[in-house]
């Protein structure tokens, strides 16, 4: 039997269906200003393209140094995820498996770091970084993201930690497993589901990061993709071109559309999976 319909569903639906039409419209509009000339563009920003100009790519390529910056986001993003994830996986497993003391207070002063401005550590962790030579250098900024730990991330993984069977555990050491083993031989595989859901939260903060690069980084040979296109986007306050600058925008949307696109169910599912087991 099917159900009807009311007029608060229909009208959610439109409103879903706007608010849908307001996100894709902007990265539809962009994509096909880069295919256009600058001349096309200044005359009618509205108007489709006479011919499809995919040198403007090759250019942004090329001219902002987005070749570069995407390498050294590689790097950046794939080394602070390897690392910082592990960290994370290891701390979750301390704060929600282990039983020491200091552990409740532990987890008290995490959950406070929740209601303290982000930005408030900026100048003390700038001054460290600097007394340990670290800046205007991708290894240091990757150390400084994988050990500055996320309280959010850890509330993720560990309420999916906690709701993991401790027969398994006790069993383990009962044969004489030590906690090390005990965590790479069970915790590790039994949580993969919870350490991806957490990589993939990671993986879009880290490349979207744009303030922690900006401030650490002075060399333009070792920007990354963000604080590359913040610097092209400057460069237009002398030039004009555009279209490139809206090539440039699409090269950098592509990894984050493609993660979307074939990680969508793992994300929605990721996003409650501690809170519905745990």
């Amino acid at each position: 039997m099917k159900e009807k319909r009311t007029i608060f569903d229909v009208g959610w639906n439109i409103l879903l269906l706007i608010w849908s039409l307001s996100i894709l419209f902007p990265l539809i509009w962009v994509c096909y200003e880069s295919l256009r000339t600058n001349q096309e563009f200044f005359q009618d920003v509205w108007k489709l393209p006479q011919e499809l100009k995919w040198t403007n790519y090759e250019k942004a390529w090329e001219t902002y140094g987005i070749k570069g910056a995407m390498l050294n986001t590689v790097y950046y993003v794939g080394a602070s995820l390897v690392i910082g994830t592990f960290l994370t996986a290891i701390n979750a497993y301390v704060l929600t498996r282990l039983q020491f003391r200091g552990r409740k207070l532990m987890w008290a002063v995490i959950m406070l770091s929740l209601f303290l401005p982000g930005i408030n550590a900026l100048v003390p962790q700038y001054i460290l970084m600097r007394d340990l030579h670290l800046t205007n250098s991708l290894t240091g900024l990757i150390i400084l993201d994988s050990f500055s730990e996320s309280a959010f991330y850890l509330m993720m993984l560990g309420g999916f930690m906690q709701s993991l069977p401790k027969e398994v555990e006790e069993s383990a050491a009962m044969d004489g497993a030590s906690i090390f083993q005990i965590f790479f031989r069970i915790i590790l595989p039994l949580s993969t589901a919870g350490i991806v859901t957490v990589a993939i939260f990671k993986f879009l903060g880290l490349y979207n990061n744009f303030l922690g690069p900006f401030i650490y980084l002075s060399d333009p040979q070792k920007y990354t993709i963000g604080v590359a296109m913040y610097q092209a986007s400057l460069i237009m306050q002398y030039q004009t071109d555009w279209v490139t600058l809206f090539a440039g925008l699409m090269i950098t949307m592509i990894p984050l559309v493609l993660m979307y696109i074939f990680l969508q169910r793992r994300i929605m599912e990721g996003a409650t999976l501690g809170a519905v087991k745990g």
